[in-house]
This record gives structure tokens, C-alpha cells and sequence, in this order.
């Protein structure tokens, strides 16, 4: 078959339609079209066509609802880490500030991959037959629950090194809430969000509604505030155990006749000795041993399931392939959101940074959802137009120019500029929300609005062209970009709006303070 031939002939007549599943990509056989049975056949769609018939409006229009609908719920996330932030869990434990963004990045690395391969799936026929559906979702979802587990363990490793690198401490007590926490709070939040991405894919599809436009924002929206949630309900749960278990096996007698507990402070004064009576010892014995032993048992229990889910996985054969190669794009990506992290923990205590708490979530989701939209979107047309390493004649160069990406009247630059478009708008209600609700613990200066937009266009422009070279790169090694490109961008995502947003806080209190002595400078001299 001539490979000019191979570059241009679509998806259905490269039997796209009946080889292609999530996970694995086909390449071109010689022989032709791989037959199907009969019972097995489903009526072809114009696939192709229904991508090309887009125009710049119908994209907004399918977009601009769960977008906003994902930035209500960032917007909400935000509101809640202000929150969290001030919990006793939060203020001891420094480094849980530094899990949020990779634990919250989990929805890029993981439910946004699968919210794009079940679209890509969905796009190219492969869920319109329900036995293959219910192979397709079921090995997914196994999938997604090991991947989760594996980084829910690895998260709070990396954070612990970068604090201890930063302070020179490292405490084994906070390992083990740390672990245990981020563990539960991966496991759960991927189960939810999983089944979720299933409902949402398979409803658009039969709504004839696109999607890779619709199913990565609502992932995003309830995501950050659902893995924020079970982060902070079950890491508060994890450090009350940690300081009962210290009540009952560390009091220490005081002058003032009060017993000194660290984690709980003082509590009553038994008259003749420091020991409570001995039926709360006993009581107080159990409690430590249950308490001590709570968190490994988590981690254990949680980990001893992954076997299960492998052997779920491994029931479709492209599933496999990720199980073994896929580990390196999430791994990296976390410890890329890890650095973020980093950022948020060295800043968010601080005066000049008032506010860090509520826009990181913001800045960092709505890069990353936007991004994973245009991801997809690319991810789809090239399986739908094009084989596994090698590009459609006009996507032939690895690194285009900026204009191509976003001023042609290709389907992709299209997208793109749709996706540009949004931030500005998108940004401004999400700021007039954050100041409605939590208007006293966020700057009200317009230098700081302005600097705020520039960073998140500046974040989004830098992420979509990425994703263009991404995507180019990956399906010319004949990998799939739904598996490798959007759990990197989402990292980049992560630590360039946390970076950005700590400058935009630095410079506009560097101004605020060269004003006020502007202003107090003449107050103050000779009259």
C-alpha cells in the first residue's frame, strides 16, 4: 500500500472503526480492512465529516457550558483549600499542602486520560456495541483504580522529599498519615470520578453531542472539589487518631496541675496523681495499638486490592500495554505538579501572597481543562484521519509555527482559538465569584486583576501550542496522545500557574508597597 495512499485514507476504510481500542493503537495492515462478524456489525457513521463540519461557534457553544460549569466548581475548590489551609491537620502537617496539587492533578493524569480515550473510543464506533462497551469501560476503570493507588503512594513520597530537601526534617509519623491520607484519597476520588467520566461519555454520544468538548471540564469541576474534600475529611480523621494515641501513651504531669498532651493541649488534672483511673487506661491501651496500627493498615488493605484490578485490566489486551509502559507519563507528571506544590507551601502562610490559596486551584484547572480539551480533540483526528507513526501531510512538522496552531482555518487551529477566547471572559466571572463569596481575603486591585488575566492567557497560549508538538511527537512514535500528552500538560498546567500566580501576587504587593511610600514620602517631609 503506498504510504501516501495509507496518510489519506480515512478512518473507517483503514477498519479504524473495528481495530482501534482505547489504549492500543492499529497500524496499517497490508491486508486490508480486518473483518468483523456479522452480529458484530454496527451502522457506520460519517465520523470523519462530523468532525469537519465544526465551525468556531458549534465548538464554543458545546464547550462554554461545562466549561463554566468546571470553573464554578474550581472556583469552589479554591474556596475550600482557603478553608482547609486554617484546620489543624493542615497547619502541622506543612507538607499536605504540597500533596494538593499532584492528589488534585490526578484528574489530568488519570479521569481527563480516561475521559479521552472513552471519547476517542466513543468517536470511532468502538462503544456502540454493548458487549464491547461493557469491556472497553470495565478494563478502564480497573486501570485507572491501579494507577491511582500507585500514585496515591508515590505523591506524598515526593512531597516529603522536597520538604525534607527544603527544611532538612522528616518525620515518620507524617509519613504514614501522609501516605495513608493521599492513598485513600486517590482510590476513592478515582472511583467516583471514573464512573462519572463512563456516564457522561456515553450520554453525549447518544445526545450526538462531541465528548472530548464536554467530558474533561466536568471532570474538572467536580474533581478538585471532591479529592479536596476526602483529602481533608480523612487526613483530619488520620491526625485526631495520631493525637489520641499520643493523649493515652505520652501525658506528662504539669506544675499547673493540668496534663500536657502536644496535639490536643492541656486536659483535666486527675487530684493524686498525673494518670487518669485505670479504666481509661485500659481503654486508652487499645485505642493507642488500634491507633498506631490504622494508617499502615490502610495503605496495606488499599494495596493489596491492586492485584484484583490488574487482573480486571488485564482482560483487554491494549489495557495491558498501558499497565506496562504507561506508568512513566502519570509518574512524571506528578512529580511535576509536585514542584507546584512546593510553591503553594512556601507561599500560602505568607502576608504578600493573601489569597494564593483560593486562585491556585482556578488558575491551574482552567489551564489544564482547556489544554485536555484541544489534547483530545487532536488525539481524535488522528485517529480518525491518519495511522500510528505517521502524520497527515499538513501536520507534518514536529515543531509548527505559533500561527499555524492558532490563526489557519484548519479544524485544530480553530479549536484552539475557541479555547483562547475563553480565558479572558472565563477568568473574569470566576474573579467576580471569588470576590462575591470571599471578597476579604483576595486582592481588590485592579494591577492585580490585570496581571492575573496576563498569567492565564500567557499559561494557556504556552499549554496549547505544547499540546500541538505533544501530540505531533507521540503519534510519530506510534503512542497514543491520550495516554502520554494530557498527564504531562496538566503537570506543565500545574507549575506554571502556581509559578505565574506567585509572581502576579509578588509584583502587585511590590507596587502596592512602591505606592504607599510614594504616597507617605512627601506626607513626611519638610513643609
Amino acid at each position: 500500500m503506498d504510504g501516501t495512499e495509507t496518510r489519506q485514507r480515512r478512518a473507517g476504510e483503514l477498519g479504524l472503526r473495528y481495530t482501534l481500542s482505547t489504549g492500543r493503537l492499529p497500524r496499517a495492515s497490508e491486508d486490508g480492512p480486518l473483518s468483523v462478524p456479522e452480529s458484530q456489525r454496527v451502522s457506520p457513521k460519517p465520523l470523519g465529516t462530523e468532525l469537519s463540519r465544526e465551525t468556531a461557534l458549534s465548538i464554543g457553544l458545546q464547550v462554554i457550558v461545562p466549561f463554566m460549569f468546571a470553573g464554578l466548581g474550581l472556583s469552589g475548590a479554591g474556596i475550600l483549600l482557603s478553608y482547609f489551609q486554617h484546620w489543624p491537620v493542615f497547619m502541622e502537617v506543612k507538607d499536605l499542602l504540597t500533596l494538593v496539587p499532584p492528589l488534585v492533578g490526578l484528574k489530568g493524569n488519570l479521569e481527563m486520560t480516561l475521559a479521552s480515550r472513552l471519547s476517542t473510543a466513543a468517536n470511532t464506533g468502538q462503544m456502540d456495541d454493548p458487549r464491547e462497551q461493557h469491556g472497553v469501560i470495565s478494563s478502564n476503570l480497573a486501570l485507572i483504580q491501579v494507577q491511582a493507588t500507585v500514585v496515591g503512594f508515590l505523591a506524598p513520597l515526593a512531597a516529603l522529599l522536597l520538604g525534607a530537601l527544603s527544611t532538612g526534617e522528616l518525620d515518620f509519623e507524617k509519613v504514614k498519615l501522609l501516605c495513608a491520607s493521599s492513598v485513600i484519597t486517590a482510590f476513592l476520588a478515582a472511583f467516583a470520578l471514573g464512573m462519572l467520566m463512563v456516564c457522561i461519555v456515553i450520554g453525549a454520544r447518544k445526545l450526538g453531542v462531541n465528548p472530548d468538548n464536554i467530558a474533561t471540564p466536568i471532570a474538572a469541576s467536580l474533581g478538585d472539589l471532591i479529592t479536596l474534600s476526602i483529602l481533608a475529611f480523612f487526613s483530619s480523621f488520620f491526625y485526631k487518631h495520631k493525637a489520641e494515641q499520643q493523649s493515652t501513651s505520652g501525658l506528662e504531669c504539669s506544675d499547673t496541675g493540668t496534663v500536657s498532651v502536644s496535639a490536643l493541649g492541656p486536659a483535666p488534672y486527675h487530684p493524686g496523681s498525673c494518670l487518669p483511673p485505670p479504666i481509661f487506661n485500659s481503654m486508652g491501651d487499645s485505642q493507642s495499638s488500634y491507633s498506631r496500627y490504622l494508617t499502615p493498615l490502610v495503605c496495606i488493605g488499599l494495596m493489596a486490592l491492586t492485584p484484583v484490578w490488574v487482573l480486571i485490566a488485564r482482560k483487554n489486551p491494549p489495557i495491558v500495554k498501558i499497565l506496562k509502559f504507561g506508568w512513566f507519563p502519570i509518574i512524571l507528571a506528578m512529580v511535576i505538579s509536585s514542584f507546584g506544590g512546593l510553591i503553594l507551601n512556601k507561599t500560602i502562610s505568607k502576608e504578600q501572597y493573601k489569597g494564593m490559596a483560593i486562585f491556585t486551584p482556578i488558575i491551574c484547572g482552567v489551564g489544564g481543562n482547556l489544554v485536555a480539551i484541544q489534547t483530545s480533540r487532536i488525539s481524535t483526528y488522528l485517529h480518525m484521519w491518519s495511522t500510528p507513526g505517521v502524520l497527515p501531510l499538513w501536520m507534518k512538522k514536529f515543531w509548527p509555527n505559533p500561527c499555524s496552531t492558532f490563526c489557519t482555518s484548519e479544524i485544530n487551529s480553530m479549536s484552539a482559538r475557541v479555547l483562547l477566547f475563553l480565558v479572558i471572559p472565563g477568568h473574569l466571572i470566576f474573579l467576580y465569584v471569588i470576590y462575591l463569596v470571599e471578597g476579604h481575603l483576595v486582592p481588590n486591585s485592579k494591577t492585580f486583576v490585570v496581571f492575573y488575566l496576563l498569567a492565564g492567557l500567557i499559561q494557556v497560549t504556552i499549554l496549547l501550542y505544547l499540546a500541538e508538538v505533544m501530540v505531533r511527537l507521540t503519534w510519530h512514535q506510534a503512542l497514543d496522545p491520550d495516554n502520554h500528552c494530557i498527564p504531562y500538560l496538566t503537570g506543565l498546567g500545574d507549575l506554571l500557574g502556581t509559578g505565574l500566580l506567585a509572581l502576579c501576587f509578588l509584583i502587585s504587593w511590590l507596587l502596592s508597597e512602591a505606592e504607599l511610600d510614594g504616597i507617605l514620602e512627601p506626607a513626611s517631609g519638610p513643609p
